[in-house]
């Protein structure tokens, strides 16, 4: 009677090896999906935080006719910030979704504009319009978006 009650508690072997299997498969069909959701969520928070300086650099040049000038294009340092801030916009986002810093730069005579996050390589990648590749730039001119992720935009 022992024995029998010894037999018939706990698991066997292959069903322990099943259910790892099972969840080895599911892990591998989820995370990849996980990963690029994150990504995705880093672009729309990158295009809402250049939407909201272009916006501010928008109300700028209403009242001062230029735009704020920053000859090459680098980061959104403090003397642009300082042009914006308080009065356009709060706190001026300084980096995209990945952390890395939002570019800004202008003409010499403060008549254009770009805005672009180097997106996930944070390296230069020319582009225009729609696309779906996480490392293309996203790039805000003149109050629009001339390169920008895939998908419907609000």
């Amino acid at each position: 009677m022992r024995r029998e009650q010894e037999r018939m508690s706990g698991f066997t072997l292959i069903e322990l090896l099943i259910v790892v299997a099972i969840i080895g498969i599911i892990a591998a069909i989820a995370i990849p999906n996980l990963l690029n959701a994150i990504d995705r969520g880093k672009q729309k928070r990158t295009m809402a935080d250049i939407r909201s300086v272009g916006t501010a650099v928008e109300e700028y040049v209403l009242d001062n006719n230029f735009y704020p000038i920053q000859g090459t294009q680098g980061s959104l340092n403090p003397t642009i910030s300082g042009f914006l801030e308080p009065v356009y916009i709060k706190v001026a986002p300084s980096n995209d979704g990945w952390n890395h810093p939002i570019q800004y730069g202008s003409n010499s005579a403060g008549t254009l504009y770009t805005l672009r996050s180097l997106a996930k390589d944070n390296s230069k990648n020319g582009n225009a319009g729609q696309t779906n590749d996480f490392n293309c730039d996203i790039i805000f001119q003149q109050g629009q978006f001339t390169a920008w992720p895939q998908g419907i935009q609000t």
